[in-house]
């Protein structure tokens, strides 16, 4: 199966998606089961009580929990729209931020944040202009303070469409930051795992989307992910790494595999470097990630910390490269941006 491949399905009722690249597994996204407050929905929230110590606070959303990092001037009892910027853990409160963001296959509206500004990605000069001026258009009538990000999956989209896609998220906007008054509630649910799919793998565009019961099992994505939630990773020259969650942290380690030269380790690390990004994906881990790379100079280190840098840009990960331990270990801070494919696969 060549080329990028789309597949929607439902695993036991619930939505599923899946992109393939050339047969190998890119990335999968499926929707948990039951109520769970997931990133991108946006509540109406009352505040609760502060945490001392933390400053931070606790805010009631209806039928879950918020937790509110940086909450200076926000008093207990006042109302205050938040969107869900990450997954919480079994029995916490969901992180949520005031900064709302409202992104479609095209565009994001920001609240807020007023300007108009388009993805570094789109780099010819003629379409900047082209896209400046459907964006100017397209935004009349929004609220002062709202401002519009172009996505680069909008290079070459067709005026009419854009506009209408800018048009959807603009009045979305307008609607959800005007109803600030009731009691605490959803105000917008997440997207679900097709309507993710369609917004955020449009760059660049499938080559076919197959939307069929079933699908993942006959195109390969079922047993790629049962595959995914091994804890051995093949890497290439032979080595292998093993990732394992933990309740504190992600824990990774490296082996040379049979070769023995000078530059096994760096040669093994370097391959975990470029594999890493994409299996934290689609495993859904995030939180400290620990890495306990194959013996290597300490010179070599530099190399290791620029290869990281570079693939987790890349893969457009929100991480933190904390550095280098007293024991030789590298840590680094991802977003938990999506739950533990374990966790949403059934157990078969």
């Amino acid at each position: 199966m060549k080329g990028r491949v789309i597949l929607l399905d439902r695993i036991e009722g619930r939505a599923a998606a899946a992109l393939m690249v050339d047969g190998q597994l890119e990335d999968v996204l499926i929707d948990p089961a039951g109520d769970v407050a997931l990133p991108g929905a946006i509540y109406r929230a009352v505040a609760d009580r502060p945490m001392k110590g933390q400053g931070g606070l606790t805010l009631s959303m209806g039928a879950h929990k918020g937790y509110l990092r940086q909450a200076k001037g926000i008093a207990p009892g006042e109302r205050v729209l938040v969107q869900v910027s990450g997954n919480a853990e079994p029995g916490k409160a969901a992180p949520v931020t005031p900064r709302l963001l409202f992104k479609s296959r095209y565009a994001i509206v920001t609240p807020e944040a007023p300007g108009l500004n388009i993805s570094r990605r789109v780099r010819d000069e003629e379409e900047r202009d082209r896209l400046l001026e459907i964006a100017h258009a397209a935004m009349e009538g929004a609220p002062e303070a709202h401002g519009l990000i172009l996505r680069s999956a909008a290079e070459g989209v067709a005026e009419d469409v854009l506009a209408e896609d800018i048009a959807t998220m603009r009045d979305l906007a307008a609607a959800i930051t005007a109803d600030t008054e009731g009691p605490p509630e959803c105000l917008l649910d997440a997207p679900d795992a097709h309507l993710t799919a369609w917004r955020d793998w449009a760059d660049p565009d499938p080559d076919e989307v197959v939307e069929a019961p079933g699908c993942f099992e006959t195109h390969g994505a079922a047993e790629a992910i049962e595959a995914a939630l091994s804890p051995r990773l093949a890497l290439p020259g032979g080595a292998t790494a093993f990732i394992e969650p933990t309740r504190a942290l992600v824990a990774v380690d490296v082996n040379t595999g049979a070769d023995t030269s000078l530059a096994a380790g760096l040669k093994a690390n370097l391959a975990l470097v470029r594999a890493l990004p994409r299996a934290l994906r689609i495993k859904g881990f995030g939180g400290q990630v620990t890495l306990d790379l194959a013996p290597m100079p300490k010179k070599d280190r530099r190399v290791i910390e620029d290869a990281l840098r570079r693939a987790f840009r890349e893969d457009g990960a929100e991480v933190v490269l904390a550095g280098w331990t007293p024991l030789g270990h590298f840590e680094i801070q991802r977003k938990r941006d999506r739950l533990p494919l374990a966790s949403l696969w059934p157990h078969r």
